[in-house]
């Protein structure tokens, strides 16, 4: 049976009515997101919003759902959709008099998340997919951990971590068609915003 977690009354109204342009950001572990996402907020003002960062804010907060999750991910098992649906409109919510527009970091993880999302909340504008090859992503992590000495850069992590992209990911990419941008982010950062920021030029 799935784990559940009481899901929170949010009137999201105002998130509607602002209709901000939404953008998620597709990319496997080591494909230069978080330095895409943020040139992307200081050049554009966007709201950066990581999937994992609010869940990680949450258990640390201590507070019952906080609790609840802690629970579910010590059963290795996978956090409700719902619950980060909303903690992604809890944050967007809070930052929306400030914002320009919101970066959906690593999310949606698969179709029916972003199915979800753009049901309950406002469809994206756009998708960002950051494509590289799994050699370079392997190598960027692994010199990564050198340094990072986080536990999960090391090689067997990382070909699971990739495995798991491929398997979820990639179907979301096929899913939005047109409205996804594919841009290979092999290059240095420099270039590869070139060519973010010609893409985020089509919604203005």
């Amino acid at each position: 049976m799935a784990p559940t977690v009481a899901r929170s009354t949010i009137d999201i109204t105002p998130l509607r009515q602002a209709n901000l342009p939404i953008i998620f950001i597709l990319g496997g572990p080591g494909s230069g997101k978080g330095t895409q996402c943020e040139k992307i907020v200081k050049k554009y003002g966007y709201t950066h919003l990581s999937s994992g960062d609010l869940l990680r804010d949450e258990v640390a907060s201590g507070s019952e759902r906080g609790k609840q999750l802690t629970d579910i991910m010590q059963r290795g098992e996978l956090v409700p959709l719902d619950v980060v649906l909303d903690l992604l409109k809890e944050a967007m919510l809070s930052k929306l008099s400030t914002s320009k527009g919101y970066l959906i970091d690593g999310y949606p993880r698969e179709v029916a998340q972003g199915i979800q999302f753009e049901s309950e909340i406002n469809p994206c504008a756009l998708v960002i997919y950051f494509e590289v090859s799994d050699d370079v992503m392997t190598a960027r992590l692994m010199n990564r951990g050198l340094t990072s000495g986080r536990v999960d850069d090391n090689e067997e992590t990382i070909r699971k971590r990739l495995d798991t992209f491929h398997k979820h990911s990639l179907p979301v990419v096929e899913h939005y068609g047109t409205k996804c941008r594919t841009i290979s982010a092999e290059a240095h950062p420099d270039e590869v915003f070139q060519k973010v920021s010609e893409a985020l030029e089509t919604l203005s």
